[in-house]
């Protein structure tokens, strides 16, 4: 699976490369630690750079520690458990933080003022 990290002023993003060979642009919502391995949380968003729907997608993520400078890789969860297991840490990790204050959602009182 191929990525490519960018960094702009406001956010982090990835290029993943699926399987079908399409490229989606990725928010990286945050890197967890889950029984001593890392997962990446990635917010798949749309040509405008939005996401409406919420949905994120989880990924083992693995950085080589012996060259800092090689692209970090990221494998797909096929384990049933460790999915779930990455699911509940990250709900946990939204439980400590805004959601809103992570992605720069619509102000709905906006309207009304």
């Amino acid at each position: 699976m191929g990525s490519e990290y960018e960094e702009s002023d406001e956010e982090m993003t990835v290029e993943l490369e699926l399987e079908d060979g399409t490229s989606v642009t990725c928010a990286i919502i945050t890197i967890l630690e889950v029984g001593g391995k890392d997962y990446i949380v990635l917010m798949p968003l749309d040509d405008d750079g939005e996401n409406e729907d919420g949905e994120v997608w989880f990924y083992r993520y693995h950085e080589n520690p012996h060259n800092p400078d090689e692209e970090p890789s990221l494998d797909y969860i096929a384990d049933d458990a460790e999915y779930e297991a990455v699911e509940e840490a990250f709900d946990e990790y939204l439980d400590t933080c805004e959601f809103d204050e992570l992605v720069d959602l619509p102000d709905e009182d906006e309207d009304s003022l």
